[in-house]
């Protein structure tokens, strides 16, 4: 039981993040204003050897799975043997963070996002 409920919350979450590099990929040609109003202030800025300047996003994902689980019993009454099938449902508390990173170049006192690094697969 313990795989399936496992399998069953790597499955939610891959798509609860939905398609981060679509989202990121949208960025690409626009001021890094942009997604600074979508998610707020960068949690890390870097800059890099070629010029270059990294903001990352860390998000917290966080929420619960329900998880269905079905119950058989064998019963003895007036009319003999039946069976009864009932289903319980218990829930699975998840939390995730991803760390989302676009790279931007300097454009006068703005920077442009030019890319981002893929996010892992679970954040995908």
């Amino acid at each position: 039981m313990r795989s399936k409920t496992l399998f069953g919350l790597a499955a939610v979450l891959v798509s609860l993040a939905g398609c981060a590099s679509q989202i990121m990929q949208g960025y690409v040609g626009k001021s890094i204003t942009e997604p600074m109003l979508d998610y707020g202030k960068p949690t890390g800025v870097f800059d890099l050897p070629d010029g270059t300047r990294a903001f990352q996003w860390n998000i917290t994902e966080s929420g619960v799975i329900p998880i269905t689980n079905p119950t058989t019993s064998n019963i003895y009454g007036s009319g003999g043997w039946a069976t009864v099938t009932s289903t319980s449902t218990s829930y699975q508390p998840y939390s995730q963070e991803c760390v989302y990173t676009l790279v931007a170049k300097p454009g006068g006192e703005d920077w442009t996002v030019t890319g981002f690094r893929k996010p892992r697969l679970a954040c995908e």
